[in-house]
């Protein structure tokens, strides 16, 4: 397993993401949506990797919901970087990354692929999230 750190501007929040997929190889998705595009973000994760956020500033870690409110979006309160997204399901805690809040990108990661969910509901999108994102083990 790689370790990656990312973090928001200010240094508030954080994360270290554990994969042993190597970038070249790491799905990069731009997803369509309003946030997203506003962001600027481009996700990834590993199903078979782990997450884990931080806050060494708790007070300044917002977490921010929108359309089917399934998903926990973790944006700096001080800076306004979004890092990544945590779902919270009956088969545990799943996460993403924001690949721009990487403390150093990769010099050879994957090339971005526009994807957009505006077909799924509910029930897909939580299944989708349970199977292709990164366990998450601990959050402030």
């Amino acid at each position: 397993m790689n370790l990656y750190a990312g973090q928001c501007f200010c240094g508030s929040i954080a994360y270290e993401y554990q994969t042993a997929v190597a970038p070249p190889d790491w799905s990069i998705r731009a997803c369509q949506c309003a946030f997203c595009r506003a962001h600027d973000a481009l996700s990834t994760s590993d199903p078979a990797g782990s997450l884990r956020f931080s806050a060494v500033n708790p007070d300044n870690l917002q977490r921010y919901r929108f359309a089917m409110r399934t998903a926990d979006f973790l944006l700096c309160r001080e800076c306004g970087v979004y890092i990544g997204a945590v779902i919270e399901s009956h088969l545990g805690r799943f996460g993403i990354i924001n690949t721009h809040s990487l403390v150093q990108m990769p010099a050879d990661i994957a090339a971005v692929s526009p994807i957009t969910y505006d077909s799924e509901d509910e029930r897909g999108r939580i299944g989708r999230r349970e199977t292709r994102w990164t366990p998450v083990t601990d959050l402030p």
